[in-house]
Parts: structure tokens; C-alpha cells; sequence
């Protein structure tokens, strides 16, 4: 049975189902002035961008990784529909601006797609996401979800989740992705191929580092990935196999080939 202290958080908006901060401040967001230099970090929740924000703000700013230490990056890269810092803060910002969001394509800002603005994209395969969703849920302070995992999966499989349906959020930004202004990434493919996603984003970000600095880039990000597949991180690929049954895993499988298995977009589950 579903449990009350999950459903007050949310609130329906048309088909999407959205965390109570964004209550009142939709349209707010939808007019948000974007700048033509502003770089846009876009995901579902969990997708795993806190290596790709360290690197796009490394690369986008030119700041060396012996310094990332002493800042606060998190402050550097603000979530549009958060309350706080709020958009009067993020409006003020000094240019070139970071801005993250869990929003759909479809309710950022309007004038997003008319500008010059880039949006890198990640996407993360649903079962390693669903596990770190749920445990990073779990672990809040706040009220958050206090069911058991098959609850939590199946409520993730019927779109009954917080910025609604994975499948439709990662089909929307998939379906644009040869725009210009869109670089599509998988979580996977940082673990993968961590140098090729730097070149990536340099293209995309049409910035040209110098050799060193892109090494020093490269090997910063690397040991966060590293520190991502610890036995107990979040991060891991693959952590779906230590919290999935088998016919939870079967049933991730049945929904991803009715919904997403023509559109040509694969997942890696585990690492060779």
C-alpha cells in the first residue's frame, strides 16, 4: 500500500509530477532570461552529474584542479527550480553562467531553444539509477520515502516518481539530439572513456584547452570516478545487481523494450 508520506511532496503538472518547490513558479521558470554563453547541465534526478559538472565547470572556467579543493562548486552551479539561491540570484549572476536542472525539456525555460545557450545532457542506465534514487531518498532528513525497494521500483516504472517519467525525460533530450545546442552523454561513458568525453565537451563547448591543462583535467575527474566505484558508492555500475531480484530486473528489461527499444538508445549495466 502507498504510504502518505510520500504522496504530499508532489504535485501534478499535466503528465508530470513535481517536487513541492515548484509550486507557483513554473511560469516563472519558463520566462527565466537565458544568456547565449550560458552552459546548461540537464538530467533526471541521480543520473550521476557530479563528475561531469566538476569537468564542464573545470573546462568552461579554465580553473586548474589543484583548486577545486578550496571552492565550493556546488555554489558556482545553482538548479534553476530550486528555491534557493531562487531565479532573482541566478539572474544576477556574473557571465558565463552554470546552471543545473532535473526539469524536462519541455518546461525549461522558453527561450532556451531560441538562444545560443549549450545543454549537456546525461543520461544514466535505469537500474543503477533507480538504486541510488531510492537510497538517496532513504537517506534524507526530510521526509522522503520510507517504502521498501519493489515499492520504490514499481512506483519508478509507473512514472510515480519526482519530475516524472525517466523514459520520457530521457526521450525528449534523446530526440534532440542532434541539435546543436544539445551534447547528449551517458553516465557510463565516464567510466568508459573519460578522455573522449573531455575532447567532447571541449568541441561542443568550442574551447580549446592547452594540452597540460586538459591532463590535469582528465586526471582530476578520473579519481572521482574512481572514488564513484568504491564497494558501497552510489556511483557504482552495476550496484543494480546488489538490491535488484531477478524479476525486478526483468521487469526494468519489459519496460525499457515497450518504451525506448526503437529509438536506438542503449545502456551499458555493468563494466567489462
Amino acid at each position: 500500500m502507498d504510504q502518505p508520506t510520500f504522496q504530499w511532496q508532489y504535485f501534478q503538472h499535466g503528465s508530470v509530477r513535481l517536487p513541492p518547490f515548484c509550486r507557483g513558479r513554473l511560469e516563472a521558470i519558463a520566462s527565466f532570461p537565458v544568456r547565449p554563453d550560458d552552459v546548461w547541465i540537464a538530467s533526471y534526478p541521480k543520473s550521476g552529474t557530479s563528475v561531469l559538472q566538476e569537468m564542464v565547470f573545470l573546462i568552461s572556467q579554465g580553473v586548474d584542479p589543484a583548486e577545486v579543493g578550496i571552492m565550493n562548486i556546488a555554489e558556482q552551479m545553482p538548479v534553476l527550480e530550486h528555491p534557493q539561491p531562487g531565479l532573482d540570484i541566478l539572474t544576477e549572476l556574473t557571465t558565463p553562467r552554470i546552471i543545473k536542472t532535473h526539469l524536462p525539456y519541455g518546461l525549461l525555460p522558453r527561450d532556451l531553444w531560441d538562444s545560443k545557450a549549450k545543454v549537456v545532457y546525461m543520461a544514466r542506465n535505469p537500474k543503477d539509477l533507480a538504486v541510488s534514487y531510492y537510497q538517496f531518498l532513504r537517506s534524507l532528513r526530510t521526509p522522503g520515502f520510507r517504502g521498501s525497494f519493489p515499492e520504490f521500483c514499481r512506483r519508478f516504472l509507473e512514472n510515480r516518481l519526482a519530475y516524472g517519467s525517466w523514459f520520457d525525460h530521457v526521450q525528449e533530450f534523446w530526440n534532440h539530439r542532434n541539435d546543436e545546442q544539445i551534447l547528449f552523454l551517458k553516465y557510463e561513458d565516464l567510466h568508459q572513456n573519460l578522455p573522449k568525453v573531455s575532447e567532447q565537451l571541449q568541441a561542443f563547448l568550442s574551447i580549446k584547452q592547452e594540452t597540460a591543462h586538459a591532463q590535469d583535467v582528465v586526471q582530476h575527474c578520473s579519481q572521482l570516478v574512481d572514488a564513484s566505484m568504491q564497494p558501497h558508492a552510489r556511483g557504482r555500475v552495476g550496484i543494480w545487481k546488489d538490491s535488484l531480484s531477478v524479476e525486478e530486473s526483468e521487469h526494468f528489461d519489459v519496460a525499457y523494450g515497450e518504451r525506448l527499444s526503437q529509438i536506438g538508445l542503449q545502456f551499458e549495466y555493468q563494466l567489462l
